[in-house]
């Protein structure tokens, strides 16, 4: 009963939170026509993404029942120039510099010369071995300790690369860091089900399978590591945006390169300041009223072309981006790109976006403002301060 009434309070302040900010008032009929839009977005994303798995799937299954097809077939001479190539593509998989490497093939013989890391032999040698049709391999290889000093082993994906294990083998879609649309699809929908059972269950594990449930879901929708789903290190959220203004690129550029400017148009940037260390100090509108302060700097600028900023270290908050201005006509063609880790990872960014409260939606709605204002003249009445 005390489980069953706790829940039913959760389960009230959750629908009460939900109400209270789709039937605000001021703005939630904005927020509902967002919302909206954004679940049709979903929708069709969503359509799309099975069609893509589906064709996935079936060029998987054509290719693994070829495979089948060639290793049942009883076994025939493979002409040298076609062996050659075939070890070729298992090294390109199995090391990291596979241009440095010649292959010969003499009669199902198979002889490899050329530079070599000491740590990659054994997976070369290896990734030779198992080609089908090779009988012999042949150890030509000038092995080296360190790539330094050898121009051919400059460079290069190191060894162990997405998709291949350290023998050159191939690693099972699973455990890759990013999966195919078929692996999403069938994951996701295996996540989802799962938590679904477990919601029209009772006991103990429930909250577990739902937990589960919701972190395979996530996992295939965002096609991240769990650890970046909830605020671990990863790749950042990025975003670009390309927009026209009817404005010179001088006028434009000045207005931007004053970041004192940024409240006037934006709707959550409350104030910009300069600190005397060339810094700048920003304050945003955070959750339930609170104020969400960091430092950022420039960190390239040249006129009327480019300007580019980041947080600066130990910032509670960590995003970077850069701006391009390019003439277009007698006006200004803007390119805009971002990136952001957020509080709670990936996961947070899913959420925010469900609500129209991510940074990239508020960054869309900011350009408005301020392509408005150029454009009518008139500043936005929502922006944190409108009176130019």
């Amino acid at each position: 009963m005390k489980r069953n009434s706790g829940m039913s309070l959760i389960s009230a302040l959750a629908a009460g939170a939900i109400a209270t900010y789709f039937l605000d008032s001021y703005q939630g009929r904005r927020r509902r026509a967002a919302a909206r839009d954004i679940l049709a977005n979903r929708l069709r994303r969503l359509n799309d993404a099975r069609r893509v798995a589906a064709l996935d799937a079936r060029n998987r299954l054509q290719g693994a029942l070829g495979k089948l097809r060639e290793r049942m077939a009883p076994e025939r001479e493979v002409a040298d120039d076609v062996l050659a190539a075939r070890v070729r593509s298992r090294l390109g998989r199995a090391v990291s510099h596979p241009g440095a490497l010649e292959v010969r093939a003499d009669s199902g013989v198979i002889i490899l010369q050329g530079p070599i890391l000491k740590s990659e032999v054994a997976a070369a040698m290896r990734a030779a071995t198992t080609t089908r049709g090779v009988r012999h391999v042949v150890d030509e290889l000038q092995v080296h300790e360190q790539a330094g000093g050898v121009p051919a082993l400059q460079g290069g994906t190191p060894r162990g690369a997405r998709g291949f294990n350290g023998g050159g083998l191939d690693v099972p879609d699973i455990a890759q860091s990013h999966w195919a649309p078929s692996t999403r699809f069938l994951v996701g929908a295996g996540g989802a089900t799962l938590a679904l059972l477990a919601l029209t269950r009772r006991g103990l594990a429930s909250p577990l399978l739902i937990a589960g449930g919701a972190a395979l879901l996530a996992r295939a929708v965002t096609n991240r590591h769990l650890g970046e789903l909830v605020g671990g290190e990863g790749r950042g959220i990025e975003f670009s945006k390309i927009l026209h203004f009817d404005v010179p690129v001088e006028r434009l550029y000045a207005f931007w390169s004053d970041f004192e400017n940024f409240p006037r148009f934006m709707r959550n940037v409350r104030s910009v300041r300069r600190n005397p260390d060339g810094t700048w100090r920003w304050e945003v509108a955070g959750p339930l009223g609170t104020t969400v302060a960091w430092n950022s700097r420039v960190t390239e600028q040249v006129a009327n072309e480019r300007i580019g900023w980041q947080t600066a270290p130990g910032s509670s908050v960590q995003h970077a981006g850069r701006v391009r201005f390019e003439p277009e006509g007698s006006g200004t063609r803007l390119h805009i790109h971002m990136s952001y880790r957020p509080v709670a990872g990936a996961l947070g960014h899913a959420v925010a976006t469900l609500f129209g409260a991510d940074p990239q939606t508020e960054m869309d709605q900011d350009l408005m403002r301020l392509k408005g204002f150029f454009h009518a003249g008139k500043p936005a009445h929502d922006a944190a301060r409108p009176a130019l």
